[in-house]
């Protein structure tokens, strides 16, 4: 099961390897090429249990893409819990997605890289998914607390996490040659330089 930061429990329940199989397989080859009879051919189910657990290739897409939001979720839930000052959390939000792209690399390419709208077109936007709300109500916090200027919450958020995604995209493609952790201060640096009350 495609996990951030637990272990998929053993053994593997059969929806938990549908959908890791099919976050290799739309990851690697993108949604439109990959059929139900890869999905199960490298999950080692049977058919039937894919349309069982999931009426089809379009059902999986929606629970991994709830799954991986999740997933997402729950990591920004343990920063917020753990840390008061709204800006240290947004630190700490994007030091660990550029630790997971390093160590869930299909999890972090199926939430950042992948254009959902084309295969999930009736899924809410990303933007709008508890997650990146929960993003710009931490931004929204540290506007109040005057850490950073008082600007339009969409801008400033996108300031914040959009620079950290374009990081992101451009590690998976090969084009950021070390690890994202070596350039965490220099972004976090420039955002806040751009950023400053």
């Amino acid at each position: 099961m495609p996990y951030l930061k637990r272990l998929a429990p053993e053994p593997e329940p059969i929806d938990c390897k549908i959908l890791t199989a099919a976050l290799n397989l739309f990851v690697e080859k993108g949604y439109h090429s990959v059929s139900i009879h890869e999905v199960q051919k490298i999950s080692d189910v049977s058919i039937g249990s894919i349309y069982k657990h999931f009426g089809g290739k379009e059902g999986i897409a929606k629970q991994l893409y709830k799954h991986v939001l999740n997933e997402l979720d729950e990591l920004i839930d343990g920063v917020t819990t753990s840390v008061e000052d709204p800006v240290v959390q947004l630190e700490e939000i994007i030091k660990q997605l550029f630790e997971h792209t390093e160590t869930h690399e299909y999890i972090i390419s199926f939430l950042f890289y992948t254009k959902h709208t084309d295969f999930l077109p009736d899924e809410p936007l990303m933007n709008n998914s508890r997650p990146f709300l929960k993003i710009k109500e931490i931004t929204s916090n540290a506007i109040e607390a005057k850490n950073i200027n008082n600007t339009n919450i969409n801008v400033a958020s996108s300031i914040i996490l959009g620079s950290a995604i374009r990081m992101i995209q451009l590690r998976i493609d090969g084009l950021i040659d070390d690890p994202l952790i070596n350039h965490l201060d220099t972004l976090m640096n420039n955002i806040w330089n751009g950023l400053k009350a």
